[in-house]
């Protein structure tokens, strides 16, 4: 995975440090100090230069950083040492291959490290140089949350609890980072370890006590969260996703489970609502609080649920006779055991229930807009933007959002994301069929797949499940995707329901390798005001 080759490097890491990932000062760390983290000699004294940054990407290298040359697919990271070391960067780290290399080329200005596996020790090196959680402590307490789907919902719930705490929090995730400035765009679930560190380290210079992190399957598999150390780590549940990377359900878990190790988190909150968060929660090896949302047997347990406008009320008890009353404004189930599992987490970092239950009862903390995650942005039609972008998280929002009243319908649009877990494809049809009066299939990202391949994918899921079960669904291929939005609009009554699905909050559909301006809540507003309908003027974005 080199610079070049591996997109996500590329990609997510800021030109400059200046872009608000990186500390703005940071005490230089002796090369020497480096080398014998590594196990290594240390440098001849002629190289004395501190090192006060790291980096994956040769454009973002800033004066006094380590450069890391990773190998990769056609390309390695070696090829860019020069623009590194013309960017400032005074030492690299690289594998045998890339060492060989940069002597046959005779660029060697500056001491080269070699380690056999470079991007395992980068996490580690990031800890060190910004001392991003230090002995002496003073560093965020940080919540992290895995699982497939909800990690985004539950990271901002904790945010939003946490400020009505009182605390000044952080937040890393999908959608944006914010470490005490202006919100950053993000592009990754997890950033690169190299930002990790960065960013924890500039939230204890900004005076940021907590912080909460979506941590992907991906960030553990490509060491984007070694080195770090969470105060409370969270799981929501296990279902059908990215098995292009994981090859089975059982890798995947195996991959999620290494979050519950004594070595990245000290206690953890497990939903076991699913065969896989019972099996985490009887093998992690830190200690362990249970959660259910669905009546499974758990130290906390979510008890009489009512609908309260859009969301829900709810207890939440615990076994020892303690219980919490918690309300959600966010729509459908799973933003009860988001909510549920935000609340126990916050609980499980030493906070004590009567303050809790204060902070819960004056601030609502989780009516909360996040951006892409059951997002309204009309109410007659309802009309709901949402990330669902898997089998279960497709049928958990359909679910959602059906209304009770008599003649409504459920009008869905969504695709399949290309160059992803092909299997996934014709199951989201049948779904989209048994739970939708009109599907609507479209594009998602096709990536460099053929767009319509994939449709074709969905569309036989959704097709057979109709003929085979008699379903009395409406089965549409639409494209382009604000062509397919227009469509749903054109079809629904002001009882109806509609949910856009799949994209959420982004603003780019990527199409060969080419970025198209496309955010569903733009198209939906534009399609709902020319049909005459109003839309919500909410655009708040809890930050």
């Amino acid at each position: 995975m080199s610079e070049h080759n591996q997109a996500d490097v590329q990609a997510t890491t800021p030109e400059s440090g200046r872009s608000g990932f990186r500390p703005g000062s940071v005490a230089a760390v002796s090369l020497a100090t480096i080398a014998e983290s590594l196990g290594l000699a240390a440098p001849d004294a002629s190289h004395e230069a501190g090192v006060t940054g790291i980096s994956l990407n040769s454009k973002a290298v800033e004066t006094g950083d380590l450069y890391v040359a990773l190998p990769g697919a056609s390309r390695h990271g070696a090829d860019f040492v020069a623009q590194a070391i013309d960017g400032g960067a005074v030492a690299v780290v690289t594998d045998d291959a890339g060492a060989r290399q940069l002597a046959l080329a005779g660029e060697q200005p500056v001491p080269v490290l070699v380690v056999d596996q470079p991007r395992t020790v980068v996490g580690r090196l990031a800890a060190l140089i910004y001392r991003s959680q230090p002995a002496e402590g003073g560093f965020p307490s940080l919540f992290g949350v895995t699982g497939t789907n909800g990690k985004t919902t539950t990271t901002y719930f904790i945010n939003s609890l946490l400020r009505a705490l009182g605390k000044k929090p952080g937040l890393i995730g999908t959608i944006e980072i914010v470490a005490g400035g202006e919100p950053i765009p993000s592009l990754l679930t997890t950033p690169e370890s190299t930002d990790v560190h960065a960013l924890l380290a500039l939230m204890r210079e900004r005076g940021l006590d907590a912080a909460s992190m979506e941590v992907s399957s991906h960030a553990i598999s490509y060491h984007r969260v070694d080195g770090v150390m969470f105060e409370v780590a969270g799981f929501t549940n296990l279902t059908q996703d990215h098995l292009d990377l994981h090859g089975s359900m059982e890798e995947y878990f195996r991959t999620k489970a290494e979050l519950f190790t004594s070595g990245r988190a000290r206690r953890a909150v497990v939903t076991v609502d699913d065969a896989w968060g019972r099996k985490l929660a009887g093998t992690a090896g830190i200690p362990v609080t249970t959660l259910s949302a669905k009546g499974s047997d758990a130290d906390w347990h979510v008890a009489s649920t009512t609908a309260r406008g859009l969301g829900s009320e709810f207890e939440l008890r615990h076994t020892d006779g303690r219980s919490l009353r918690v309300h959600t404004g966010l729509p459908g189930g799973f933003n009860v055991a988001n909510a549920a599992l935000a609340t126990v987490m916050v609980l499980a970092s030493g906070v004590d229930v009567e303050t809790l239950q204060s902070a819960l009862d004056t601030h609502d903390p989780f009516t909360v807009a996040v951006p892409g995650r059951m997002q309204l942005v009309s109410s007659a039609p309802a009309s709901v933007v949402d990330f669902a972008h898997n089998p279960d998280a497709l049928a958990r929002a359909l679910e959602a959002v059906r209304s009770p009243k008599e003649g409504s319908r459920v009008i869905v649009v969504f695709g399949a994301t290309g160059q992803r877990d092909q299997g996934k494809r014709p199951t989201m049809g049948a779904i989209a069929a048994r739970l939708a009066d009109v599907v609507i299939i479209s594009d998602d990202d096709p990536h460099d797949e053929d767009a319509a391949a994939i449709r074709a994918d969905v569309m036989q899921g959704a097709i057979a499940a109709r003929d085979a079960e008699g379903l009395g669904c409406e089965v549409i291929e639409s494209y382009p995707r604000d062509t397919a939005i227009r469509l749903a609009v054109d079809k629904a009554t002001a009882e109806d329901t509609i949910l856009i699905a799949g994209r959420g909050h982004e603003v780019w559909q990527e199409v060969k390798g080419v970025n198209l301006a496309l955010d569903d809540r733009v198209e939906l507003r534009a399609a709902l005001t020319s049909k005459g309908f109003s839309v919500s003027t909410d655009q708040r974005i809890e930050s």
